[in-house]
């Protein structure tokens, strides 16, 4: 009996997450068709190690030219959930008052697929304690839906062709601050709305009320003298009324002897627990590994998140005398 009831409920739960994924692709359409076109802004669950991904201003931040990539698996256990590849370089010039970035990020959710190519400026501001950098970032959205994969019950002609995909040029910008012991950031990822005007014609507009705010700050405590604590949070608010927190995280990291991270994260609207484990195996080599776990509704469906990511720096400057926290 035991045996019949699991392997029912597999089933039901598989069917379910199937379900789950053509309603999303659905509306996905519906909006397209109808309203604007959303600029989805990708979860990150290890931002600290590359604020790149949430603010240009942090471009040249760490004193060196830093390449890094990660790669994210957003819900095992759902076919179609949303795989994310992030690539990035960025360096301060040789006067170290200016820096630049370039972030390339690759997204794939069912049958939807966006490509984000970014181009980062920043300017620093020297203060006795700390940076000001101000930063700005300028490139493209490229968005293209392959609903022709969908599968329906009966021949529907809204799912037998593919839409043309939509570049959508965008710009947006931030101010990230810090010193030896705190850090503080806040950014626009982008400043463009878009909306679908006829079948492959879209129109940029500027409206206050789609802004979002990605708020970021933390610190560094010493317990003694080889183990720091680094807590820390991000908030991703909107003006849209919507839905105004689209992100809260809150975390704590323990830094042993300047090579092992290890710390969580709670994500309160998605209501998932995050394991951080991050090695710097020698100056120049960070390696990273995150797990998100659910702990609200989603639980039942999938078995969490995970994200990888390595950062290498070239020619670093930095000792472990003063080693770079933020």
């Amino acid at each position: 009996m035991n045996r019949i009831i699991n392997t029912y409920r597999a089933v039901v739960s598989d069917k379910l997450l199937k379900l789950m994924v053509a309603a999303l692709c659905l509306c996905l359409k519906a909006e397209a068709d109808s309203t604007n076109i959303g600029l989805a802004f990708p979860v990150h669950s290890q931002y600290l190690q590359n604020g790149l991904v949430i603010n240009p201003a942090y471009s040249g931040v760490r004193g060196a030219l830093s390449g890094f990539v990660s790669f994210r698996k957003q819900w095992f256990g759902i076919t179609g959930s949303p795989n994310l590849q992030t690539v990035s370089l960025h360096t301060p010039f040789a006067n170290e008052r200016d820096a630049v970035g370039f972030l390339a990020q690759f997204m794939q959710y069912g049958f939807s697929k966006t490509t984000s190519l970014y181009g980062n400026y920043a300017h620093n501001i020297k203060f006795e304690r700390g940076k000001l950098s101000m930063g700005m970032k300028a490139g493209l959205d490229i968005i293209s839906n392959n609903f022709s994969g969908i599968k329906t019950v009966q021949p529907d002609n809204v799912f037998t062709s593919n839409e043309a995909p939509y570049v959508l040029p965008n710009f947006g910008a931030g101010a990230y601050y810090y010193d030896e012991r705190i850090f503080a950031g806040l950014s626009i990822p982008q400043f463009l709305s878009y909306r679908k005007m006829a079948i492959n014609s879209v129109q940029a507009y500027h409206s206050f009320s789609d802004y979002d705010f990605i708020v970021t700050g933390g610190g560094i405590v010493d317990i003694n003298d080889i183990i720091m604590f680094k807590p820390s949070f991000l908030l991703h608010y909107s003006l849209d009324k919507s839905k105004r927190v689209k992100q809260f995280d809150i975390s704590g990291n323990f830094i042993f002897a300047d090579m092992i991270w290890a710390g969580v994260s709670w994500r309160t609207n998605e209501k998932a627990m995050v394991g951080i484990v991050q090695m710097n195996v020698n100056q120049q080599l960070m390696i990273g590994l995150s797990y998100d776990y659910p702990l609200g509704f989603m639980n039942s469906f999938r078995n969490g998140s995970a994200e990888f990511c390595l950062r290498y720096e070239f020619g670093t400057k930095v000792s472990t005398a003063n080693p770079r926290y933020f």
